[in-house]
């Protein structure tokens, strides 16, 4: 589970109450602070971490870029000797303290560190380091693979560091958690190689930013149950504008992306991943249905097919309901022979899909068994999803809506 720690040492003043109320509220993963009185007002559920004077980053990317410091270097400097003036790992353990922070430059500092954690009765000891060359590179991820955190402020806007670490600290137990700046690169960080950082240190402006972090941090896909449709018919309909939408992303075997109607229910449309006899497969591509279309996309959230284009977050979809995230990188519309395919649900709800008619295009059956949909007969069987909501501009509403 991904996570974040809240850093109270670059707050405004007059903003530092919100901030730490807001990230109880939100259950954020963590709280960083120069002062140990105020940690120590925290509850259990939040690790209270604890970062002695002059254990943040020694080269913020913005310098100057926050005014009213309200726990910054002066009360950093004045929490310096609060439990925590030892330079060898952990220190005693202290009520209302979680991990203790400190930084490494040094394999001897690092060795310190790691010595004071197996030391039994201390303060877990994190450590924090700034990653400027290849040396310092190095180092985290060693610390990386040695400690329970390991806190690292990149100096330079590349991810090419932090995939290296990523990589090196794959088989570690401790976790690794990545400075930003912002709420943009906090998505962008957890994103790398796929798995991303385990958390992000971030020191908000407002609580209004920590409650905007914690629903970055929830944005995870749902687990679709899917249902079986039947065809009870399908029939020529003539020209008309159906919409490819070509993504960034691989699909795999039995992925595709739900399509509609009605947005009352969707069928499964396989992506071109399949060899074709006349044209190569094109793994990123779904031949989705007709520009009037819905498709399913995160937040159960619905678009037309006409609205979807470079830039738009679709969820692909497998056969056995997993979902994920995919950026569209274009929508290509073109006019088309088209087939309509009505189907029913079991408990007799009227699902239809409308495609470009030619063997090519495909749909997903039970079991994510490929169907041509020139090929489909009354009785054949296909995966879709059944939605319990009407929709307004694509967003879920209850009120009365009757498609037909």
């Amino acid at each position: 589970m991904r996570f974040a720690w809240i850093d109270l040492r670059e707050v405004p003043g007059r903003q530092l109450q919100a901030v730490v109320d807001a990230a109880v509220h939100a259950r954020m993963g963590g709280v960083v602070a120069a002062d140990a009185e105020l940690l120590a007002t925290l509850p259990p559920t939040v690790t209270r971490v604890l970062a002695p004077g002059g254990q943040g980053p020694a080269d913020p990317k913005k310098p100057g870029d926050r005014a009213e410091k309200g726990t910054g270097a002066k009360a950093a400097r004045e929490s310096a000797d609060a439990g925590t003036s030892s330079r060898s790992g952990s220190s005693p353990a202290a009520d209302g303290i979680d991990v203790l922070l400190r930084r490494f430059g040094t394999e001897e500092e690092l060795d310190a560190l790691a010595a004071g954690n197996r030391a039994a009765g201390g303060t877990p000891a994190a450590g924090i380091i700034d990653v400027r060359d290849d040396r310092t590179l190095q180092l985290s991820c060693a610390g990386a693979m040695r400690l329970p955190y390991t806190v690292i402020h990149f100096a330079d806007p590349t991810k090419i560091p932090l995939e290296i670490v990523l990589a090196a600290a794959e088989p570690a137990d401790g976790k690794l958690v990545t400075v930003v700046d912002d709420l943009e690169e906090a998505a962008i960080v957890f994103d790398v190689l796929e798995r991303g950082s385990d958390g992000i240190l971030y020191a908000p402006r407002s609580a209004d930013e920590v409650f905007a972090l914690a629903r970055l941090l929830q944005a995870t896909t749902p687990q679709l149950e899917l249902s079986t449709l039947t065809v009870e018919s399908i029939r020529h309909v003539g020209l008309g504008d159906r919409v490819c939408v070509d993504t960034c992303s691989h699909f795999e075997e039995d992925e595709g992306i739900l399509v509609g109607s009605y947005s009352s229910g969707f069928v499964l449309c396989c992506s071109e991943t399949h060899p074709l006899p006349y044209m190569p497969t094109r793994p990123f591509r779904v031949n989705a249905g007709a520009l009037h279309s819905y498709t399913l996309g995160p937040d159960n959230r619905t678009n037309y097919l006409s609205e979807v284009g470079s830039g738009s977050v679709l969820l692909a979809v497998g056969a056995d309901g997993r979902t994920r995230r995919v950026v569209v990188g274009r929508a290509k519309l073109e006019s088309r022979p088209l087939l309509e395919i009505r189907t029913h649900a079991s408990d007799g709800r009227l699902v239809s899909l409308t495609v470009q008619d030619d063997w090519h295009v495909r749909v997903l059956g039970p079991g994510g068994k490929v169907l041509n949909v020139t090929e489909l007969r009354t009785g054949d069987e296909l995966l879709g999803y059944l939605a319990t909501d009407k929709r307004h501009v694509g967003l879920p509403i209850g009120e009365f809506c009757k498609e037909v």
